[in-house]
């Protein structure tokens, strides 16, 4: 006995193989192979609905959306040139002279700590 509508053949142009336990693709969602089901394995062209990472500005650390079609790098680098909230005087590391002291306030367990620092 034949069970002709058992199974499905790999979607990838290079594989066609008939396979019954066939998966779809989360993105294009077309039938694949084990083999060729991954995004990258059968060179998805919906792949941009998956891909849902963020890139952050080295510069201040704020996460800059990428909107579909634009390149991070080009994206970042307006955000640099024009939106970017960076600061070099707030990030300047202090100069301490010899055993200067500098105090130190935790309201997480509500102690004051003063430290002294020697140069």
């Amino acid at each position: 006995m034949e069970f002709p509508d058992l199974g499905k053949h790999c979607s990838e142009k290079s594989c066609k193989q008939l396979d019954y336990l066939p998966l779809n693709c989360a993105a294009c969602n077309k039938v694949f192979c084990k083999a060729h089901v991954q995004l990258e394995q059968h060179k998805c062209s919906a792949s941009y609905k998956k891909d849902v990472r963020v890139p952050v500005c080295p510069v201040c650390h704020v996460p800059v959306p990428v909107r579909r079609g634009e390149t991070a790098d080009v994206v970042i680098g307006q955000h640099m040139d024009k939106d970017c909230k960076y600061n070099p005087s707030c990030n300047q590391l202090h100069q301490f002279s010899l055993e200067t002291e500098v105090p130190l306030n935790c309201n997480l367990v509500h102690l004051n700590i003063l430290i002294v620092t020697h140069s």
